[in-house]
């Protein structure tokens, strides 16, 4: 197998080339747009901040707040795919349209990622989540806007269980996640998953107190001149390669009875199996498809992702605490786990259906594929829902925003017309911590 040795000299600087087409703005144009003005339905919580409009503007609005610009270690964004089609919900109501193609929506989503970079820490990142149609497109957008040096992972996830229309090609099973920092010093928490029995065949080795090892070169690929460059127990590293360690370092394991030795000398590293920790996660990740039987729980809005997949992203890139970001929120998979998981979030979408799945998803939890069926939004005193799990312990702040209206109404924003929204004080009225208010914002 062949193995790169890195150069030094390549270039690691940001991406020198942009992505043209017409009516591309400047990023100081996209950075000076339109702000939101919001309705604030119910007070702000320790949790989460839930927003109802146009993302664009309302992030544009986020880059005043002191507690959110550059204070966001996670955004997870699973925008529309540039399908064509129109979604609905599992009770047949209008989700949200996926209408706009080509430079329309290239710059659709650049608008907001340029945004979006602006309201990372220095130690946030981005998660991007497509299929086949705009990935490779979104590759290059986010090397113009975050620095091809920023690029960490192209993740392969498995949506579905193999197809049987594969005629005229492969069959289409798969949908990526490109995965860039804002810079080198990034939150990562290694993932890990339980050694398989294939894994544990590699630990075949016993040491003179019955330990199962593995053992591994102690050298890796690339020439290197400082001390992992030089002799040790007067011996240099293969050529092109270096000592994983330093000289140092080796000693310590070696005294420590870490290193073995062959009868002709040769040294390597014992991992033992005792003190592994897991396998690392790849790059490929077969566990969290769709839904696709009856026994999983689910909200019934369209595109919902697997929970377990925004668990392992949350868990990876941020810490506890940490501030979460997914603007278009869909049936709120990323808020309602990144709370589970003890982190502060933030939320947008533009579609009503989306903001009423939210509430109740976080109110009442979800239902089983199976038993799922339309129905009014539930009665805020119906306590013994068929589908309720435990009831979390924050209110749910909605904010109502208020976008390319006419100037009258931004400047008088309690005579807009909010008649819509009067059914989302159903919802989250389910909280009895929750009082109603009526305030104006932003």
């Amino acid at each position: 197998m062949a193995t790169g040795i890195p150069n030094a000299s390549a270039k690691t600087a940001n991406s020198d080339f942009q992505i043209t087409y017409a009516n591309k703005a400047t990023v100081s144009e996209i950075l000076a747009g339109d702000r939101s003005r919001t309705f604030d339905y119910l007070p702000k919580t320790s949790e989460g901040r839930l927003y109802y409009g146009d993302n664009l503007p309302l992030l544009r609005t986020l880059l005043d707040d002191r507690e959110v610009c550059g204070k966001v270690d996670l955004v997870y964004i699973d925008p529309p795919f540039a399908t064509g089609c129109d979604f609905e919900s599992r009770n047949q109501t209008h989700a949200y349209s996926d209408n706009l193609m080509g430079a329309s929506y290239i710059e659709f989503i650049r608008k907001r990622l340029v945004v979006l970079r602006e309201l990372l820490s220095e130690r946030g990142s981005i998660y991007l989540h497509l299929d086949w149609r705009m990935i490779c497109t979104a590759k290059l957008l986010l090397d113009e806007i975050l620095g091809e040096r920023n690029f960490r992972s192209l993740i392969t996830r498995k949506k579905s269980n193999p197809k049987n229309y594969t005629r005229n090609s492969f069959g289409n099973i798969a949908d990526y996640i490109l995965f860039y920092s804002k810079g080198d010093d990034y939150i990562w928490n290694r993932q890990n998953l339980p050694l398989t029995e294939e894994h544990l065949k590699e630990y075949r080795y016993l040491d003179n107190k019955g330990r199962q090892h593995m053992r591994v070169p102690i050298h890796a690929p690339g020439v290197r001149n400082g001390e992992t460059g030089k002799e040790w127990r007067g011996m240099l590293p293969p050529p092109g390669k270096h000592w994983q360690y330093k000289p140092s370092r080796l000693d310590e394991l070696d005294a420590g009875g870490h290193i073995h030795w062959s009868a002709n000398g040769n040294p390597r590293k014992k991992v033992y199996l005792d003190e592994h920790e897991g396998v690392s996660v790849q790059d490929i990740w077969v566990e969290f498809k769709d839904a696709h039987n009856q026994n999983v729980k689910i909200t019934g809005y369209p595109t919902e992702k697997n929970p377990e997949l925004l668990e392992r992203i949350i868990r990876a890139s941020s810490d506890e605490g940490s501030l979460v970001l997914d603007c278009f929120a869909g049936s709120g998979t990323t808020l309602d786990t990144a709370g589970k998981l003890g982190r502060q979030w933030i939320g947008m979408d533009c579609g009503f259906e989306a903001i009423s799945t939210i509430c109740r998803r976080i109110a009442h939890g979800s239902e089983k594929m199976g038993n799922f069926k339309s129905s009014e939004l539930p009665n805020a005193i119906q306590e013994n829902l068929p589908f309720a799990e435990k009831r979390r312990s924050f209110g749910l702040s909605v904010d109502l925003a208020l976008y390319q209206s006419t100037r009258e109404s931004l400047e008088r924003p309690e005579e807009a017309d909010v008649s819509e929204f009067a059914r989302l004080f159903r919802l989250l009225e389910v909280n009895n911590q929750s009082k109603r208010s009526l305030k104006t914002c932003g």
